[in-house]
């Protein structure tokens, strides 16, 4: 059996679940999120603890259990607690302001970008403008839109100018020797 799908997920006092024809649904105090259950998958819920379950043990099933345990498990944190990525902007001029839901990023372009951000993630900007930090309760939404951001300027080889996760590590490239 998978590993992480017989572990049984432990719901907060503020969280409440349904299943109702396989669909999870989820409502915290951040907000909701549901998921539709792939065939052959199924979760039992016992006094404040969930448990997914399988069919059989044919391959499929198999590689579903803990894919689908990790979700649930995922929207259970994201509506009790939320979820945060925290990005980083480095380059001498390179910054950025949130307006709304509107995020502008001046790196190195001609142009400033303007990087709309979708329904249900908040972002922040600290003071030095340099970092930007996201906000959501779906997991999956909160790290596509950090990579969308990342993906306007990626950070350099050579002088790792650009945009990068706080927790990211970059190995420089040396550069050009000089000439004898």
């Amino acid at each position: 059996m998978s590993r992480i799908g017989r572990k049984p997920i432990q719901l907060p006092d503020n969280v409440d679940v349904k299943v109702e024809n396989r669909e999870v649904i989820v409502k915290g105090p951040k907000g909701q999120l549901d998921y539709r259950l792939p065939d052959g998958i199924g979760i039992n819920i016992d006094n404040k603890t969930l448990l997914v379950t399988r069919d059989s043990n044919i391959t499929k099933y198999r590689a579903l259990h803990g894919l689908v345990r990790s979700l649930v498990s995922n929207m259970v944190t994201g509506v009790s607690s939320g979820f945060t990525k925290v990005l980083q902007i480095y380059g001498v001029g390179y910054r950025a302001q949130v307006s709304g839901n509107k995020l502008m990023l001046n790196v190195g372009y001609s142009h400033p970008v303007e990087f709309i951000l979708p329904e249900g993630i908040k972002a922040t900007v600290d003071e030095k403008q340099t970092t930007i930090t996201l906000h959501g309760i779906d997991k999956q939404l909160v790290g596509q839109v950090a990579a969308d951001i990342r993906a306007i300027r990626p950070p350099d080889a050579y002088k790792g100018k650009g945009i990068r996760y706080v927790d990211e590590v970059l190995k420089l490239k040396p550069g050009k020797t000089g000439k004898k």
